[in-house]
């Protein structure tokens, strides 16, 4: 097949770029290489047999050219970030796909297949379970809880401690920009699909970890933020208690979903958790990197959050590993990676002081005025 990757520069789709050429595919990449993911360039990584167009997803002129010839698509091109721009998310995330569709229809492009990539965000909170009233999706927690430090969520009728457990894909509860900006790619997606027979899947990703995660952006992704922090000799910094659950995932078991989807007609019109199957606290993982790096630090825990962050996050993976997928590496495995990679990089700055110092000044971390 001719597969057109869009965001293919990047950690997610360099890989799977490079799971296509070794099986004997056609790749074609579309990026934008904007800052802070990339510096301009392609980059090094990046196979000389892939043909690259540098251009963004919303350019008309650019899609076409990138969609003429192809037979499939693998949508992973997005605006992820933790800063308040909120009108960025759609008119990258949103009016992107909603432009692949449209050039799709109207130059009739026979494109066989479209893969989504969304992620597990769109969960928002994710359910839980009372002990008295049975399953809850509660919406996120108040500014003055957060400001005292109350971290976990209580049942919204008996105050009662609520327990997290796994999303499946049948309901999502949205609580951010970005979350309604993957939702609504998928709901293009799976819509106009339909209605134009463009065979598509979504796949919600967990938190995604491995090597080629851009250390420059280090306002998000666990394993890049605390790797950084243990390679220029600082202790992760953990925020609130360090007690929220998330699903991590390696990169190594994400592109064998990517190609599963791609070539699996059974997939068409659904959608698919892609996630790590263990619910790993945050603290947890911390201590996992500062083990990687053979050192002692404590934890840096000084009781500040991110605003609209959730508490508890787990993907249900069953529906996947119904078609054969499942995981196969640990964090273990991806801190392993992240750290050997780093210490690769020629020219590796510590971008996480300023990630920090420009979060605080929008206020998007905060300190608690109690914890």
């Amino acid at each position: 097949m001719h597969i057109l990757i869009t965001g293919g520069a990047g950690f997610i789709g360099s890989h799977t770029a490079d799971a296509l050429l070794n099986r004997g595919d056609r790749v074609r990449v579309l990026d934008s290489l904007e800052p802070p993911a990339h510096r301009g360039s392609p980059p090094e990584y990046m196979s000389s047999d892939i043909e690259f167009i540098k251009g963004d997803v919303r350019d008309r002129a650019v899609m076409s050219r990138a969609l003429d010839g192809v037979d499939a698509v693998i949508h992973l091109a997005a605006y992820q970030d933790y800063l308040p721009d909120f009108s960025r998310f759609f008119h990258v995330n949103s009016v992107g796909t909603a432009l692949l569709y449209e050039l799709i229809v109207e130059r009739r492009y026979p494109i066989h297949k479209i893969v989504i990539a969304s992620s597990q965000a769109v969960y928002g909170e994710g359910p839980y379970n009372c002990p008295d009233h049975g399953r809850i999706w509660p919406d996120g927690r108040t500014l003055e809880q957060l400001e005292h430090g109350q971290w976990d969520i209580l049942c919204p009728s008996c105050d009662a401690p609520l327990h997290p457990v796994p999303a499946d894909e049948s309901m999502v509860n949205p609580g951010n920009s970005y979350a309604i900006s993957k939702h609504t790619q998928e709901h293009i997606g799976f819509t106009l699909g339909r209605r134009y027979q463009i065979p598509t899947t979504a796949l919600r990703y967990s938190i995604v970890q491995g090597p080629r995660q851009s250390f420059s952006n280090a306002y998000s992704g666990a394993c890049r933020i605390f790797c950084l922090r243990m390679h220029f000799g600082q202790p992760p910094l953990v925020y609130e208690d360090g007690g929220q659950l998330r699903d991590y995932v390696n990169i190594n078991d994400v592109v064998p979903a990517n190609l599963l989807t791609l070539d699996h007609p059974g997939t068409d019109g659904e959608v698919y958790n892609v996630g790590g199957g263990k619910a790993v606290s945050v603290s947890k993982f911390a201590q996992v990197v500062i083990n990687k790096f053979c050192k002692t630090e404590e934890l840096e825990i000084p009781g500040k959050y991110r605003f609209g962050d959730t508490r508890h996050i787990i993907s249900d993976i069953s529906k996947l590993k119904r078609l054969g997928w499942k995981p196969e590496y640990t964090i273990h495995d991806s801190v392993q990676s992240y750290m050997m990679w780093l210490r690769e990089q020629p020219d590796l700055k510590n971008f996480s002081l300023e990630a920090d110092r420009t979060m605080e000044s929008m206020q998007v971390v905060r300190q608690a005025l109690k914890a």
